[in-house]
């Protein structure tokens, strides 16, 4: 074992775990020199000097305003049936006039999951309480508030 570790030792021995640097020739190394110019100091051009900063400071940034909701996150809420029923919403949906299906969003309560305001206005997600269907985004005009908090569905 002793021949196969001398050969790996003198047949790699110019291999070396740090590489060297290579000399820099001297004569590759060109300095640069400022020239000096031989026309007149009154024979040049005017310097513009730079514009002064004005001593205003520059004004804070302004951060945007917090929008101001109708409703707050948690409220409780029904559908006013005649404007839902003479909206867009309604008609949106494709249910034939005056679908009995829909009741529980004008007798029941919902609740308000969330408030954004769109191009079109002000949106509240309501989730209705003990129906198993989906949330709905709804304009908050055509929302009647509740009074109460407590609820028993009967």
């Amino acid at each position: 074992m002793s021949y196969s570790s001398s050969f790996l030792y003198t047949t790699f021995s110019h291999i070396s775990s740090h590489p060297q640097t290579p000399k820099r020739n001297a004569r590759r190394l060109v300095s640069i020199r400022a020239a000096v110019s031989s026309e007149p100091e009154s024979g040049k051009v005017a310097q513009k000097k730079p514009p002064e900063a004005s001593t205003k400071p520059a004004p804070p940034k302004q951060l945007p305003k917090k929008p101001v909701y109708s409703m707050k996150k948690g409220q409780i809420v029904r559908v006013d049936k005649d404007k839902y029923l003479n909206s867009i919403n309604y008609l949106s949906v494709g249910h034939p006039p005056y679908y009995k299906g829909l009741d529980y969003i004008y007798e029941d309560r919902g609740e308000v999951l969330d408030l954004k305001i769109f191009e079109t206005g002000e949106y509240a997600l309501i989730a209705w309480v003990g129906v198993p269907t989906a949330p709905a985004w709804l304009p908050t005009e055509m929302l009647i508030k509740s009074d109460r908090l407590d609820y028993e569905r009967i």
